[in-house]
């Protein structure tokens, strides 16, 4: 069994940054690709960054590339979200997933789902 907890979300103001966390639960982490989605209302779930499970290979969107960074820490059986230089249109329940072995980044892929910590960005 895989359970995922996400926390650090909040509210900031537009060009400030947040950092997520995600809690991992169950045997083999290191087995599994972790990544991150977001939802904002009327929109479906939207893909955000990848990590491998040694954290050697990463993948972005391309609406958060140079802004984000994705990471884990196998030794705390926890993944990482650094999102520096917000904007309003980040604004959205973020997720963090996992799957095991292959990367991929359509959430379909996914097994596991947390239960989402919301980011809001003011302007």
């Amino acid at each position: 069994q895989v359970q995922l907890v996400e926390s650090g979300g909040g509210l900031v103001q537009a060009g400030g940054s947040l950092g997520l966390s995600c809690a991992f639960s169950g045997r083999t982490f290191n087995s599994y690709i972790l990544g991150w989605f977001r939802q904002a209302p009327g929109k479906g779930r939207e893909f955000v960054a990848t990590v491998s499970g040694t954290g050697g290979r990463t993948d972005y969107a391309d609406s958060v590339k140079g802004r984000f960074t994705i990471s884990r820490d196998n030794a705390k059986n926890t993944v990482y979200l650094q999102m520096n230089s917000l904007k309003p249109e980040d604004t959205a329940l973020y997720y963090c997933a996992a799957r095991r072995w292959t990367l991929t980044t359509t959430p379909q892929a996914y097994n596991y789902w947390g239960q989402g910590t919301q980011v809001t960005v003011s302007s």
